[in-house]
């Protein structure tokens, strides 16, 4: 239930920043119309040279990069753009959520397998190897801390517990990675379905007018070719952070890999000291 608040959360904050965003574009374009209005009143003062780069620039501005998105997403069929948007924001939550859970896995393992060695073999101190495992985060030191309970049980069984308990460390690290391939390939695939409405579409405007000239035929092609533009442009988006967080996955696993052989070297050490 936590996790799902969290992602309903991040729905909220996107739909929020969308929110904002449009509200800014909506006050600069005020703006900009209030400072046309100001070259204009100025204009019988001024040079016409020095009116016409402010104009330019005005146009410029009007015509920007969001302003052209913006447009074309609005241009496309509401209910098919509507659902790639839907993609794009639940995938980029769940995206958000790994990130965020890697990032908060990621430990000093040197320093902490550094210190449990200290307090087990220099100290001979069993609860503060324990105490160090248990208040350091991340599953490395969940590891450690399962295979640090089984240390009276005998070597055998630290090691079948370590092996054990990082195959459930591991699973937890890829946990929602499934969402985000579902969206990834669910995006392309809301948009080639709006490519198929937006043919059929052109072909329903043919038999109105009963005549194939391209005005005609514009209208439902548009449709066609934003929707799949717009679904492949959110599958690459979600591609890019689906790879990042398998590389992180990769590292942290890798990292699992070589402080459990470093536990049982530990254990190894401490045994034979006994």
């Amino acid at each position: 239930m936590k996790k799902v608040f969290a992602i309903i959360a991040l729905m909220g904050v996107f739909t929020f920043g969308m929110t904002q965003s449009v509200s800014a574009q909506d006050e600069e374009a005020a703006a900009d119309s209030a400072a046309t209005e100001q070259v204009d009143s100025t204009a019988a003062e001024a040079p016409a040279e020095e009116v016409a780069p402010a104009e330019e620039e005005a146009q410029v501005e009007e015509t920007g990069f969001y302003k052209g998105i913006k447009k074309k997403f609005i241009e496309g069929d509401a209910g098919f753009m509507a659902l790639v948007a839907v993609a794009l924001i639940l995938g980029l939550a769940f995206c958000i959520e790994r990130i965020v859970y890697l990032s908060l896995s990621k430990v000093n393992s040197v320093k902490m397998i550094d210190a449990i060695e200290d307090a087990l073999l220099n100290k001979n101190d069993l609860e503060a190897a324990k105490n160090i495992a248990r208040d350091t985060r991340g599953p490395i030191a969940s590891i450690f801390y399962q295979g640090l309970l089984r240390m009276n049980e005998g070597a055998d069984q630290v090691e079948k517990t370590v092996v054990a308990y990082g195959a459930v460390q591991a699973s937890g690290l890829e946990k929602n990675c499934s969402w985000i391939t579902l969206f990834i390939g669910m995006a392309p695939s809301l948009g080639f379905l709006g490519t198929v409405f937006g043919m059929v579409q052109a072909f329903d405007d043919i038999q109105k007018a009963g005549d194939i000239s391209p005005t005609v035929v514009a209208g439902g092609m548009k449709v066609a070719l934003l929707t799949t533009i717009f679904g492949i442009i959110v599958a690459l988006v979600l591609q890019v952070f689906y790879n990042y967080i398998l590389a992180e996955i990769e590292g942290l696993t890798s990292k699992m890999e070589d402080s459990t052989i470093s536990l049982l070297d530990i254990v190894a050490k401490y045994n034979l000291k006994k």
